[in-house]
């Protein structure tokens, strides 16, 4: 396929081998090209109005500005490009929110090579491609609803509830004996899950549905 009809494809992972990996996967097909890569939700949102890509390919779980949000703010622009998301996690609440965020496609990184390149491709036409396992989160939170904060862990209540007391993530590290990259997994989980933006407001809606001790 000649290059000025290549799917020009954003990716977007806060973690340098993951890129490196999906960049090497694009080379692989004559109809892919990599269009650029982004660190961060922040990043990817920049990227995408300067290089305008076809496909962006979403990590949810990033520090700083998660996938949601930044797939949120990227689909609020036209034109936009379709996204993908691809983590590594698939709870209902994340799907539904990337879904609800944008998303055109929810798939988990065990994908394989062709698998990947195929939903690409569909995104670019407009077609949705569901990873099983995202299909399943969906029918079962239709069948139960999840509650905000529901599909958080011990840990993630704990944080929580020390950012409610204006902790930040050196001291947050501190009072629970862990690492500050570990913190700041969790704050970014946190703030996936809850589906909002900043520290502040997660604290807000945690008030408010009561998930503080």
């Amino acid at each position: 396929m000649v290059q000025s009809k290549s799917i020009r494809v954003l990716l977007v992972d806060d973690h340098a081998l993951v890129r490196r990996g999906l960049s090497t996967f694009l080379v692989a097909f004559d109809d892919l090209e990599l269009a650029g890569e982004a660190a961060s939700g922040e990043e990817a949102v920049q990227l995408c109005a300067q290089l305008q890509p076809d496909v962006v390919l979403m990590d949810l779980m990033m520090p700083g500005m998660n996938g949601v949000t930044a797939t949120r703010l990227i689909a609020e622009r036209r034109p936009h490009p379709q996204i993908i998301a691809l983590t590594s996690f698939h709870e209902a609440d994340l799907v539904q929110g990337a879904l609800q965020a944008g998303a055109i496609s929810y798939l988990l990184k065990n994908i394989t090579a062709e698998e990947l390149a195929a939903a690409i491709r569909a995104a670019h036409a407009g077609r949705a491609t569901l990873a099983p396992e995202a299909t399943q989160a969906l029918v079962q939170g239709l069948a139960s609803p999840l509650l905000p904060g529901c599909e958080l862990t011990s840990r993630e209540r704990d944080v929580l509830a020390l950012m409610a007391h204006g902790l930040n993530n050196t001291e947050i590290a501190d009072r629970l004996t862990i690492s500050r990259s570990t913190v700041k997994f969790h704050v970014s989980s946190i703030l996936s899950k809850l589906s909002v933006a900043t520290r502040t407001e997660a604290v807000a809606l945690a008030m408010q549905h009561h998930l503080l001790p």
